[in-house]
């Protein structure tokens, strides 16, 4: 299989779309023949690389036996192969969710209303995006769900809570520490964790966020209001060791997630990563994380906005460590089972071919 590969967003650009599309295409360049173009260089290049790589990918086409695209705004891309080469070639585009939400006028007329429904085969990551979709008036049939995928050895590693303390910078004997790793988006809800669900936890519980985004200001300030300066440290971006560290020493991971109008998860991968790490998590019941946790199977889920809710959950799994171990050496092995690179790439590879053969 000849597969030819467009990405807007990859590395060394950071973000969870960019991770995807590498690993998406590292696995699957182990199973076909792939070329890859992508940009690297961010958001800004944008405007340039969407006309070169439509141009470009009108020629290089006619070698490969599909054109894989690696978000929804790329749709444009794939209309144009389709104009000009009907069904002698095949476009499969991978939806993440706001690439299918986005509310800008022109982007919901040609691309929700034109270039993306024009594509053979839509791959979502999550069942949201599916139905987000079919919302904005895409046939059902043109989409498949495939899970965003993990390297179940990553992000595991022999780290002790002394090196957690020493990236926070004070000893932690006696505490319990709650985890959030990820992009600082309003929808993560992190703002309103700190705000409704800390202030209900008992002392000893310190709260760590790991990341950047366009809502840490807003987390800052829930931080003031609240006076919790001791017990919510925010470490803003660090390197990927740290969040390993993290990830091997925390007690609970949670990702809180509330609803925004024209914002959504597509999948949260962070989550599954946690997991990897033996490491019990705790989500809201709200898109794209009811794909990635199944409720006592590699995770919990919880109502959305319901704080109460949340911290019975939080104070239920900090109160045995016992359960706390075994629950997550089990959701360690349902992220191998479920989730690996290696799966993922095969069920991708299924589809491709199906779209290829029809």
């Amino acid at each position: 299989m000849k597969i030819l590969f467009i990405s807007r967003a990859y590395p060394p650009i950071i973000g969870g779309m960019e991770n995807q599309n590498y690993e998406l295409v590292r696995h699957l360049s182990e199973i076909a023949d792939m070329k890859i173009i992508a940009n690297r260089r961010g958001k800004k290049f944008l405007p340039i690389f969407l006309p070169y790589v439509s141009i470009r990918s009108l020629f290089l086409i006619r070698k490969f036996d599909i054109l894989l695209l690696g978000d929804g705004v790329l749709g444009i891309v794939g209309f144009l192969v389709k104009l000009f080469y009907g069904s002698r070639k095949k476009v499969v585009c991978v939806c993440h969710g706001l690439d299918l939400t986005y509310p800008f006028w022109l982007y919901r007329r040609l691309w929700m209303e034109k270039f993306i429904p024009a594509l053979d085969k839509l791959i979502a990551v999550g069942n949201e995006t599916i139905r987000q979709g079919v919302k904005r008036g895409i046939p059902e049939e043109k989409f498949v769900f495939i899970p965003n995928g993990i390297s179940p050895n990553q992000h595991i590693g022999n780290y002790s809570r002394s090196d957690l303390e020493q990236i926070i910078g004070e000893k932690l004997e006696g505490k319990k520490i709650i985890l959030t790793s990820g992009r600082l988006a309003k929808r993560k809800g992190v703002a309103w964790f700190v705000r409704n669900v800390i202030p209900r936890l008992a002392e000893n519980i310190v709260y760590v966020v790991l990341g950047s985004g366009p809502d840490k200001n807003n987390i800052t300030s829930a931080v003031q209001e609240k006076k919790l300066y001791d017990r919510v440290k925010i470490l803003g971006y660090r390197p990927d060791e740290v969040r390993d560290i993290c990830f091997n020493t925390a007690d609970v991971f949670v990702q809180p997630n509330i609803k925004i109008p024209g914002d959504m998860e597509g999948f949260g991968i962070s989550v599954i990563e946690a997991t990897t790490c033996k490491l019990p998590v705790i989500v809201s019941d709200l898109e794209g994380l009811k794909d990635a946790i199944k409720d006592r199977e590699n995770g919990f889920l919880v109502e959305s906005g319901n704080a109460e809710a949340w911290a019975k959950k939080i104070n239920e799994l900090l109160a045995d460590d016992d359960f706390q171990h075994r629950f997550g050496e089990k959701a360690r092995r349902y992220a191998i089972e479920n989730y690996s690179w290696e799966r993922i790439a095969k069920r991708y590879l299924e589809e491709i071919q199906k779209v290829v053969e029809k």
